[in-house]
């Protein structure tokens, strides 16, 4: 009873966690689309522009993502047997592509963002030993408004 308990729960981890990122990938694409013209660069420099700088300011997003059951039992497997988590890979790049869309949308009307970093933090509170919980990404840069 125990192993039907187990195998089911597996199978809802993974139909609901697949169903969830999906979801998500779908609204990241559509607003990666809808920021696709704010440059963001990790140079300290802006890219040359015609006009006068009349703002600059910090632009800044966050995101924490949980990890879903199955992807922690892939990746304890992995652990065993060795190779790439790729569980915790899309994991990690649906964080990061978060976290870089919610700092273009903090600065409206920005021609451009400069000088970008990303933070990551895994947070593990009431998880065993070197397992994940959540995974935070913070993403923050210069954004410069031209007139």
């Amino acid at each position: 009873m125990e192993f039907i308990t187990f195998i089911i729960l597996m199978m809802l981890g993974y139909g609901f966690g697949t169903w969830a990122e999906r979801r998500h990938y779908k609204s990241i694409e559509e607003r990666e689309m809808k920021y696709q013209k704010l440059p963001t660069i990790g140079l300290k420099h802006p890219l040359p522009q015609k006009g006068r700088v009349v703002m600059a300011r910090l632009a800044a997003g966050n995101v924490v993502i949980s990890v879903d059951y199955f992807k922690r039992f892939l990746a304890s497997l992995r652990n065993i047997f060795g190779g790439r988590v790729s569980s915790y890979e899309t994991l990690v790049d649906r964080a990061r592509r978060e976290a870089i869309l919610r700092m273009k949308a903090s600065c409206p009307g920005a021609t451009q963002i400069i000088n970008v970093r990303l933070e990551t933090s895994s947070l593990s509170k009431n998880t065993r030993k070197g397992s994940i919980g959540s995974i935070e990404v913070f993403a923050y840069g210069t954004a410069i408004t031209y007139r």
